[in-house]
């Protein structure tokens, strides 16, 4: 009998083992993937969002200037996060029309090492007038559990009056972990 029980425990200990998965190799992103990125979409679809119904020709003559995107409990230092999503907020506001102008080509705006160009409020208006802008695009992160959420404002210089507002948030999946610097 205890021959018989060590048997099938033994069974059932080697039918475990060969049950285990064996470790699934990780396959290369393709090109088309990288295409269909979904932060690349989320920010797209972010942007037509807060602009969608603005006249882009009643936002005034000057340009629009995109400001870094910031954590929300750190507003002085910004991760690869925050510089990614206003990198693609200003392609996809230039591709929809706006005159959006490249400040980092310019030395005469604030450039904080590893923060990017940053837009505090009570900075808004003397930057924007020395680049003639009448828009400024600024906005915060804040990273929780599961998600990143998101807001955004175009505000208008000459009043710092918010013209429009969005939220949306990101998943908090390997990508978003990886920008926002968070240890695996």
């Amino acid at each position: 009998m205890k021959r018989t029980l060590a048997l099938a425990l033994v069974s059932a200990l080697f039918a475990a083992g060969c049950a285990q998965k064996a470790p699934q190799l990780r396959v290369e992103p393709t090109y088309q993937e990288a295409a269909n990125a979904p932060l690349l979409q989320n920010s797209r679809e972010a942007v037509g969002r807060l602009v969608a119904g603005l006249d882009v020709a009643a936002t005034g003559p000057g340009p629009v200037l995109v400001a870094t995107v910031v954590n929300v409990n750190d507003l002085s230092r910004s991760a690869p996060l925050g510089r990614t999503l206003s990198e693609q907020y200003a392609n996809n506001m230039a591709a929809i029309g706006f005159d959006v102008k490249e400040i980092k080509l310019r030395g005469d705006v604030f450039v904080k090492e590893g923060a990017g160009e940053l837009l505090l409020s009570r900075e808004i208006k003397d930057i924007a007038r020395h680049h003639n802008a009448s828009m400024v695009l600024v906005g915060t992160y804040s990273p929780a559990a599961n998600f990143t959420y998101v807001s955004m404002k175009l505000v208008r210089t000459e009043d710092s009056r918010i013209i429009r507002g969005h939220d949306y948030a990101l998943p908090n999946d390997r990508d978003v972990q990886r920008l926002l610097a968070v240890a695996r």
